[in-house]
């Protein structure tokens, strides 16, 4: 994926007017303790950014957090602002294409708004088998994309939109969908942006 375009974009952007900016992740935040996991449970947020969901993760008493992504200009925002609080999250640099995971590292794999970047099926297969390497057996990732009737583009970029149903199959060979929900978020512009989201088991 394109590293600089991201680093680029967190360099010129305030975090607050990015298009995916949220002041709290309700639905992520919902999604992820409606797994029913412990707060030990290993979580990683995968396109991280700057999103406040680590905030709220750690707010929520979840203690064994990583954080992921290509920029490392959106990781440091994210750490300025927690402040002490950064030293319990674990930050990653890097594509989740090509980062090294453990077997079963994680109980719960989020990811809002990363797998829709993809556009060819091999780097769609190659996030597939990463999330079901990384992912524990009866652990789960949830991912959100741009729904079937959502924007074609984000930051200049195309995306794949995909209904909740297609987005499911995709994983079907590692996960089981056990929830689906949509989003209409809204943009700082004041715009909106159709998500799905889906909640998958891993087998």
């Amino acid at each position: 994926m394109a590293d600089n375009h991201w680093e680029d974009v967190y360099k010129t952007k305030a975090v607050d007017r990015v298009s995916w900016y949220q002041s709290r992740a309700e639905t992520s935040l919902r999604l992820i303790t409606d797994t029913g996991m412990s707060h030990e449970a290993a979580i990683i947020d995968v396109g991280s950014g700057a999103s406040r969901l680590i905030d709220n993760l750690l707010a929520a008493g979840f203690a064994n957090i990583t954080a992921l992504d290509l920029s490392a200009s959106a990781l440091a925002t994210s750490k300025k602002r927690l402040k002490a609080k950064a030293e319990n999250v674990t930050w990653l640099v890097g594509d989740v294409l090509t980062t090294a995971f453990a077997k079963a590292q994680f109980s719960i794999w989020h990811d809002r708004a990363v797998f829709h970047f993809l556009m060819t099926p091999e780097q769609q297969q190659s996030y597939v088998t990463q999330a079901a390497k990384a992912v524990e057996r009866g652990g789960y990732a949830i991912i959100a994309t741009f729904a079937e009737d959502g924007p074609e583009k984000c930051s200049g970029l195309p995306v794949q939109r995909y209904s909740a149903q297609q987005l499911a199959e995709v994983f079907a060979e590692h996960f089981t969908l056990v929830h689906t929900e949509r989003e209409i978020h809204k943009t700082p512009n004041g715009s909106e942006q159709k998500f799905n989201y889906c909640v998958l088991r891993r087998n």
